[in-house]
């Protein structure tokens, strides 16, 4: 379980813009749900898009216009027998809102809207921005190509209002056996995992700026030089301070726990050890023991919480649980004690 208003901090640490002014009427309300609150986001973060202006690019369009412009498509101008009509049909790039980011916001918008799970209150204020989406198209949401998104200096705001869109649609669009589609009530067995992932490194970048908090790539230790077909190791966060390295592992799961079906014994996933286990004996290439592993899984409703330490093979390998159902101080004091114990 996740406390709904510790959202609201992991995003903002997340993207530091949520810590401007126009979002501190977000931060003092209180939200029985996780829909409300990012509706509620979103709804503030369009509406300072539209003050700043809406994005625009450019798109090929082909139309039969009276003043030339572009490519002249002489072929579709004789189908089309646009002469006749004192037009001819060309081709050219248009400079339009009608952007996809724009796109993924309005469908994201317009599904809130219409969603039973979402309050009156955030519906009017999402209707208000979409007021100004007009000449704006909608996508089919499961078919959003999220990786395509390229950001660069004109659509640099973006990039927190599109990450919401994908909480909402990746992580809280549920699919009914009709066909139609649902809103969660919770995101918190969801996929918040980027999220949660994000929001630990931007955590420790901000409060333990002395230890060097980012994601990095680590090296087969092998012996002859051979890595063709390897697997690239990149850790979610790697934290160095005075010679010590920690490599955290960040785990969102609805189980923490995998059950054997035959004996319903209980273990840790066995995948996640032997990964933890290969960054860091291929980090710790000198056998020093001074690289440290953690995997960090987010608390859910099962009766064994994780809480272990292993030394294997001279390296400390931990397995810690973080309680995000909790007032966010607690979640602090719990990430701050657990890079001061083992970078010490």
């Amino acid at each position: 379980m996740i406390r709904i208003q510790n959202i609201y901090y992991m995003l903002a640490y997340a993207f530091q813009v949520l810590n401007e002014d126009s979002y501190k009427m977000v931060a003092a309300e209180e939200f029985e749900y996780a829909s409300d609150l990012l509706s509620a986001i979103l709804a503030k973060g369009i509406a300072n898009q539209i003050k700043r202006g809406l994005g625009r690019e450019y798109m090929e369009k082909t139309e039969a216009i009276s003043s030339p412009t572009g490519k002249i498509n002489v072929s579709s101008s004789i189908r089309q027998q646009a002469m006749l009509r004192k037009q001819l049909v060309c081709d050219f790039d248009e400079f339009t809102e009608n952007a996809y980011v724009n796109k993924i916001l309005k469908t994201t918008s317009m599904f809130l809207i219409c969603s039973p799970e979402v309050s009156l209150e955030q519906k009017k204020a999402l209707k208000r921005v979409m007021l100004y989406f007009n000449g704006v198209d909608e996508v089919e949401p499961r078919r959003i190509q999220w990786s395509s998104i390229r950001y660069h200096r004109n659509n640099a705001t973006y990039k927190m209002l599109v990450n919401i869109c994908y909480l909402i649609i990746e992580g809280m669009l549920l699919t009914e056996q009709d066909g139609s589609l649902k809103l969660a009530r919770y995101s918190d067995d969801q996929r918040m995992h980027r999220l949660y992932e994000k929001f630990v490194l931007e955590y420790y970048r901000k409060h333990y700026p002395q230890f060097n908090a980012s994601p990095s790539y680590i090296d087969w230790n092998v012996d002859d030089g051979v890595i063709e077909f390897l697997p690239a190791m990149k850790t979610d966060i790697t934290l160095q301070y005075k010679g010590k390295t920690l490599i955290i592992d960040t785990k969102y799961y609805s189980k923490t726990m995998q059950v054997h079906s035959l004996y319903n014994t209980r273990t840790l996933h066995s995948h996640n050890m032997y990964q933890i286990y290969t960054y860091v004996k291929n980090m710790d290439i000198a056998n020093s023991g001074s690289v440290s592993g953690v995997l960090l899984y987010a608390k859910t409703d099962e009766e064994i919480v994780p809480d272990n330490e292993y030394m294997i093979s001279g390296n400390r390998i931990c397995v810690k649980t973080l309680d995000l159902n909790t007032e966010f101080i607690n979640i602090a004091e719990q990430l701050n004690a657990l890079a001061e114990r083992l970078l010490q």
